[in-house]
């Protein structure tokens, strides 16, 4: 019976600790994400970056080597206003 005891006791305190440490450190946020998005200039070369964000605010962008592509002049991107948004 003390042995359940003294187990649970150090239950409690590792599951308090754990809970304690995830609800206060800030880095642990589930508002940071990152996604890849692919960003054109005026003469349609496309390069595609590591897009790094917190809510909405954008944090870093990283180009992905080896992740471009030049479009003809004429092709326009049919992504609409808020598909071009860095960090929704």
């Amino acid at each position: 019976m003390k042995k359940i005891s003294i187990f649970t006791i150090v239950l409690i305190l590792i599951l308090t600790t754990t809970l304690f440490f995830l609800l206060t450190n800030s880095n642990n946020s589930l508002s940071y994400y990152m996604h890849t998005k692919a960003i054109c200039n005026d003469t349609n070369f496309c390069q595609d970056y590591m897009i790094s964000c917190d809510k909405n605010k954008l944090l870093m962008t990283t180009p992905i080597t080896g992740a471009a592509i030049q479009l003809p002049l004429d092709w326009q991107d049919p992504r609409n206003e808020v598909d071009q948004k860095l960090c929704n």
